[in-house]
């Protein structure tokens, strides 16, 4: 069964006089085991839901609705399956201590996968959830892979696993679509067994659509872990020496360049990055690979429709260091664009230690700590990415709140992209006018 939380105003739940604390029982006489039981029925157009009420009274209900049309309530979502793994570069193992108990959990759930894009592994998947997965066409699904040989993999996952190849093939031979990711650690899975693991999974494409190679992330905190370092100039110049030939040769075989890697690689590398049109589909955007060029194509249409504009407002925007140098360019266009006075503030990240420079991993408290007694213009403009998703609220549980009274300042919410940067100065200029 499962319960509701929430009903939405003016959707089928409240026409139908549904409550928080109801229990799907079943839909379509199936037993409804989970949340994704019941939102998968929501792409039918007539489906029967069977009801259990508070006070142990049974419904059912026929309802008729257009394909895709919500049902007007919000389940309850259980806790992700937790991971069992002991991987040697796992970033809640490099938390900090005394964070909210939400980032110490460890998940790995196909649900979520399928859902919401999270990778997992699949070293927890039962046959029945094969089964569910293959039933339930749950595609794409997102996999962590990290090395397609038996030994080096258990190495990195920190223990014995099933073979991951015939798992894939299995996926794939039912038609899961699968996207990706190999988390390259220096000395580990690079070079030659990077070079395997690539053409491993490229036999799979169009199965597998897409492979992220993602440069590993170390924080301060490693007391006790795993010896590893992070990518160097010389290890990122490698890994896309060998990329340039993996797309050539996929490119010419399949139409598809299959394998990209994350924008750090061409910084660490000090290489230019590829047009942005050679990311494709960009389907590995959300794993950083092809960010920049967004970025860059985003802020040529965005100086282009700010020219001529009048913004004579002052105000101030934060990122991590690793996109210091492109968040700096862009703001000089838009400055001579429109007339407005930017400062850029680059944060440092104490809490996890320098070598960590992603903006979606800034705190709270390293903003106050910097931006004290900094000036800071009207507003202080604060990306997306460094808010947990759908709240204000900072990796450190500072809120925005908190921020704005800890700095004397206004805090603006924007869009992690020119055009959220382009709609706060709008807003900032139509404000001075009231």
């Amino acid at each position: 069964m499962v319960k509701i939380a929430d009903i939405a105003p003016g959707g089928i739940a409240e026409s139908l006089a549904l409550l928080p604390g109801d229990r799907i029982v079943a839909v379509d006489a199936t037993p409804a085991h989970d949340f994704l039981d019941v939102m998968l029925a929501e792409k039918a157009e007539d489906v029967t839901l069977f009801i259990e009420r508070e006070d142990g009274e049974l419904w059912e209900l026929e309802i008729e609705k257009e394909a895709g049309e919500p049902f007007g309530f919000v389940l309850e979502h259980p806790e992700p399956k937790s991971c069992g793994n002991n991987c040697v570069f796992c970033f809640v193992h490099q938390l900090p201590k005394g964070m909210r108990r939400t980032l110490y959990i460890k998940d790995e759930d196909y649900r979520f996968s399928y859902l919401y894009g999270s990778y997992i592994t699949l070293s927890n998947v039962t046959e029945d959830d094969l089964t569910r997965i293959v039933e339930q066409k749950l595609s794409p699904l997102y996999i962590s892979v990290h090395a397609v040989d038996d030994e080096l993999r258990a190495k990195m996952l920190g223990r014995e696993l099933p073979s991951i190849m015939p798992l894939l093939e299995r996926l794939v031979d039912a038609d899961i679509e699968l996207h990706t990711q190999i988390v390259v650690c220096p000395g580990v899975n690079d070079g030659e067994a990077l070079e395997q693991s690539v053409l491993g999974l490229a036999r799979f494409y169009p199965g597998i659509k897409s492979l992220a190679l993602v440069p590993v992330g170390l924080t301060r905190h490693r007391d006790g872990l795993a010896a590893l370092r992070p990518v160097s100039a010389a290890d990122a110049t490698d890994v896309l020496d060998r990329l340039d030939q993996w797309q050539h040769d996929m490119l010419g075989k399949v139409g598809s360049r299959f394998v990209f890697a994350a924008d750090e690689f061409y910084l660490k590398a000090e290489r230019e990055f590829p047009a942005l049109a050679t990311y494709e589909q960009l389907s590995q955007l959300e794993n950083g690979v092809g960010m920049i060029p967004c970025f860059r194509s985003d802020a040529t249409e965005v100086i282009a429709e700010a020219a001529g504009l009048s913004c004579p407002v002052n105000f101030s925007l934060i990122t991590g260091w690793s996109f210091e140098l492109e968040l700096s360019r862009f703001l000089s266009e838009l400055e001579d664009a429109t007339g407005c006075r930017a400062r850029l503030y680059a944060i440092e990240n104490s809490l996890f230690g320098d070598s960590v420079t992603v903006a979606g991993l800034v705190s709270g408290g390293d903003i106050v700590r910097q931006l004290k007694g900094q000036e800071l213009g009207d507003a202080l403009l604060v990306p997306d990415v460094m808010l947990r998703s759908g709240e204000q609220l900072f990796l450190d549980d500072m809120t925005i709140e908190m921020l704005g009274k800890s700095l004397s300042c206004r805090v603006m919410v924007v869009d992690s992209s020119p055009w959220g940067i382009l709609d706060a100065v709008e807003m900032l200029v139509d404000d001075d006018r009231l």
